[in-house]
């Protein structure tokens, strides 16, 4: 009896406790007051759902959604080349969910025609980088990042920032470490070969001949900027937590991303969508070398979907005139990387005649419909035994030449509002001389010439070479963060913004989500013919319709070249 009674009265004080806890727990929760006040609420509405009036009530009061894990996956580009995407999972009302993923273009871009073992040893450094920005997305950065709230992107790309910074700063220390191991190693001295003994020079050779000033020399070539494998692990995971924050807060990402910018303005301006016609580069089929890529640009003041109809018909009249003045029949359509067609020319006149023979036979006018800019690819077209550009099979230019050259293109071609990389960046004279000569009528945008956005923002120097602005690109270790505080810098200093895809571009449209939200002046996607640039034109379009429908699309009215007086004065005399 009295082991019975002990028995009763240990379970009637445990049930006491825990109902004491219980009730603590939910009155510190505050779940009896909210209870009470939603069930008031649901008689007196009478809502048809009940149970979705419930849910709509306590969805005010879930915890924000964390970073639980991140993981890596080797993807392919539009070229089928090896490159890396990042998917965040985060917990959201007590459950593990994705929450979105990204995917980032390789910086491992070769040169028109590369040899054989250049494309063998860029596939394999491809696999290696890959390989390191897996193991970065799925160790260190996947605990780093864990518990973070996704729509922190300041603290997110900070935290990003610092370990690339780490990783930077541990491979420069090796790479110290091995070249003092190599000093320190002993050095076996190779015989030299036996000299040849040097033949008498002839009396009164040189006699009577004319002496010629020699060519100025050219700068040589600028060794290109170190990239760190495994730095793509960097751009992918701050994409893709954007991309995620975006989505739980259920906005497009150009809203997220121009209200991490500064405030979401009542307005947004498309970009000017630079779209690609024709390559003919280095890489064509004709002796002509300099045009990369014959650019199409809308004139201001219309919509997107009106300037793709317009650039569809232009490019359907160019085919025809292509077939027209074959005289074995139709020509055999070739498509670069860029998306564009691969006709051969042998005079730089030739494309920019029959793209303006294209626009008058369906009634536009070039130069008022439509505008031309121009790749030059510069880079590219510099033989350095020669100490010149290489703009046509057989002919050649000086850098000073060059200046002279593109003054008289744009006289002859007053349509032409752009050339981008018209110089190599090493030649930095020459584009101050050529921005001196055309700036008030013509952008000069540097692209292989510009710094990385990395190199841009530590060094904030914008001048070198002087230019219009920088094409930026969201590749290799560059973050939201970076693209936010460069776009800021180039505005505040009156460059105009651009921002532009790779050879190797992937299929993913955020890019697009990006330059609408950066309000940046032109998108360079390249042309109308692969898929995963077609992807981000109907992004755009798709985004005009959307601020269309809200009454919240501006428009820009002009174009406005950068003024470059200041600048000019302050560059020193050469």
């Amino acid at each position: 009896g009295k082991a019975s009674n002990n028995r009763v009265s240990k379970e009637a004080r445990e049930l006491y406790e825990l109902k004491q806890r219980a009730h603590e727990y939910y009155r510190i929760n505050e779940i009896p007051q909210r209870i009470e006040e939603v069930l008031n609420n649901m008689f007196f509405e009478q809502p048809d759902d009940i149970y979705g009036h419930l849910a709509n009530y306590f969805s005010k009061f879930f915890k924000a959604p964390v970073i639980s894990r991140l993981l890596g996956r080797k993807e392919l580009d539009g070229k089928g080349k090896l490159t890396v995407g990042a998917e965040v999972f985060c917990i959201i009302k007590n459950k593990e969910k994705s929450g979105s993923s990204s995917i980032i273009s390789s910086h491992f871009q070769l040169e028109s025609n590369p040899l054989p073992e250049s494309r063998e040893a860029n596939d394999e450094a491809r696999k290696e980088s890959a390989n390191i920005a897996l193991d970065w997305i799925n160790e260190p950065l996947n605990l780093l990042l864990k518990g973070l709230a996704p729509d922190d992107q300041c603290e997110t790309d900070k935290l990003l920032g610092e370990f690339f910074t780490k990783k930077v700063e541990e491979i420069e220390m090796k790479n110290e470490l091995e070249k003092s191991l190599v000093m320190l190693s002993p050095v076996v001295p190779t015989p030299l070969p036996p000299t040849a003994a040097q033949p008498k020079e002839k009396k009164g050779a040189g006699r009577g001949k004319k002496t010629t000033t020699p060519e100025k020399k050219i700068p040589p070539e600028e060794p290109p900027e170190p990239v760190i494998h495994g730095c793509t692990a960097i751009g992918a995971v701050s994409l893709a937590v954007a991309k995620t924050a975006a989505k739980f807060k259920k906005i497009p990402l150009y809203c997220y991303i121009a209200s991490l910018k500064r405030q979401e303005p009542p307005n947004f301006t498309m970009p000017w969508p630079m779209v690609t016609l024709m390559d003919c580069g280095k890489s064509s089929p004709g002796k002509l070398n300099l045009m990369k890529e014959v650019i199409v640009v809308p004139k201001p003041g219309i919509t997107l979907k009106q300037s793709i109809n317009m650039i569809q018909d232009l490019h359907n009249q160019i085919i025809k005139l292509m077939d027209l003045m074959s005289k074995t029949g139709p020509v055999i359509k070739s498509v670069s990387d860029k998306g564009c067609l691969v006709p051969g020319f042998d005079r730089w006149e030739q494309p920019l005649d029959l793209t303006q023979e294209a626009c008058k036979n369906i009634g536009m006018v070039l130069g008022e419909d439509v505008y031309l800019a121009i790749n030059c690819n510069a880079h590219e077209l510099m033989d350095y035994k020669k100490g010149k550009y290489e703009v046509i099979i057989g002919t050649v230019k000086n850098p000073d030449e060059m200046v002279d050259f593109y003054v008289d293109l744009l006289n002859r071609y007053p349509s032409v509002i752009a050339l981008i990389d018209p110089l190599r960046k090493e030649d930095t004279e020459q584009w101050g001389k050529l921005c001196t000569a055309v700036s008030p009528k013509c952008y000069l945008i540097a692209e292989a010439a510009a710094k990385t956005v990395s190199k841009l923002l530590a060094s904030s120097d914008l001048r070198s070479p002087l230019s219009s602005g920088p094409v930026l690109k969201q590749i290799n270790e560059t973050t939201v963060s970076d693209l936010i505080e460069i776009t800021k810098l180039l505005e505040d200093q009156k460059y105009v913004t651009v921002i532009g895809t790779s050879d190797g571009e992937v299929c993913d449209d955020s890019m697009v989500d990006m330059a609408v939200g950066l309000e940046v002046c032109f998108v360079k996607l390249g042309g109308l013919f692969r898929g995963e640039r077609v992807t981000k034109y109907n992004r755009m379009i798709a985004i005009e319709e959307e601020l269309a429908q809200r009454e919240a699309l501006g428009q820009r009215q002009a174009y406005e070249f950068p003024d470059f007086t200041e600048d000019l004065q302050n560059i020193p005399e050469s």
